[in-house]
């Protein structure tokens, strides 16, 4: 007895039939449920059978002819060979050890849960910035954020690295204005290499930007009325020589203030010249005088907290 003919669920790709021409498995191949063609062979159709799992032909069919004794004896037999092959096909798809047929539907493996990724809370924190410390990434240094300074806070101009905590009502134009401010800018207008030169030029711009008109037009000072020369000189400033140049600037309206250039080579990249300005109000409101030279005297390459002393000399920091 041997299986006979027909379309049988393919065991290579469980979800479409393949026809069996009673001794091997032939290349023909049909979606389940669609409409019945002719067989390849010319033979009649036989009826459509789920394949069973396990090797092709191996559930014998009844002949045709013979006593029904026979005929019984062989339906028994059949039925025994089909649950057995039903009863294989569940332990090979229960623990199937992935070598055989390639084709063959089989259960999957299960995996152990894999851990969740983490949440943003458990990430890993990143290292957090120095309270202590501003950097100015763009001209490679830190400043120390003394005592009574804070980071900027709605400031429109970028090259403002620290102020001092609030605002208060100009005593010119209408605005606010701030006790004192510190900025750091790389110098683009000009090729001038020399420091002092930089600085000397610089200070003018410095205290009219911040006592006489700013970048609006507006005047919340009403004007200088003098200035004068405070002190000038070199300086070491984050492990280079620099030079400084420190101005009193008095005002139509209210008490004026001091003004500071500083210009310094920088120690990333091409070494452009940085210059650092210093905006402090005079009076009992402003800022001490002297944090000017604290923070100088704190300025570090990035990266490099030992390197203060000017290069190649003995400069101290401005006094």
């Amino acid at each position: 007895m041997t299986t006979p003919p027909g379309w049988y669920r393919d065991p290579s790709a469980p979800h479409t039939e393949r026809w069996w021409d009673g001794t091997a498995w032939t290349e023909h191949r049909r979606t389940p449920g669609t409409q019945q063609q002719e067989q390849p062979y010319g033979q009649p159709y036989s009826q459509s059978y789920s394949q069973p799992y396990g090797q092709a032909g191996t559930v014998p069919m009844p002949s045709a002819g013979g006593s029904g004794r026979a005929k019984a004896v062989a339906l028994t037999a059949a039925a025994a060979v089909l649950v057995a092959a039903i009863v294989t096909g569940a332990v090979v798809l229960s623990k199937d050890d992935g070598d055989g047929d390639p084709g063959a539907a089989t259960a999957p493996t299960a995996s152990g849960p894999a851990s969740p990724p983490p949440s943003s809370s458990e990430s890993a924190p990143e290292p957090s910035a120095d309270p202590g410390l501003v950097v100015d990434e763009l001209n490679g240094i830190t400043l120390p954020l003394l005592d009574g300074w804070a980071r900027p806070e709605n400031v429109s101009d970028t090259d403002v690295v620290m102020t001092t905590p609030g605002t208060y009502d100009c005593p010119g134009d209408d605005g606010l204005c701030r006790h004192g401010t510190v900025l750091s800018r790389t110098v683009t207008a000009n090729d001038e290499k020399s420091t002092a030169a930089l600085a000397r030029d610089d200070i003018s711009d410095a205290a009219d930007l911040a006592y006489d008109r700013n970048r609006v037009d507006e005047r919340p000072f009403h004007g200088i009325v003098s200035h004068r020369l405070v002190e000038q000189g070199p300086v070491a400033v984050a492990g280079r020589t620099g030079y400084f140049v420190r101005w009193r600037v008095r005002t139509v309206a209210g008490p004026g203030g001091y003004v500071q250039s500083m210009a310094f080579p920088s120690s990333v990249g091409s070494e452009s010249m940085v210059m650092v300005r210093y905006v402090f109000d005079a009076g009992a409101e402003g800022p001490p005088l002297a944090d000017m030279d604290r923070i100088t005297n704190g300025i570090r390459p990035v990266g490099d907290e030992d390197a203060s002393g000017g290069v190649g000399s003995d400069i101290g920091p401005s006094r």
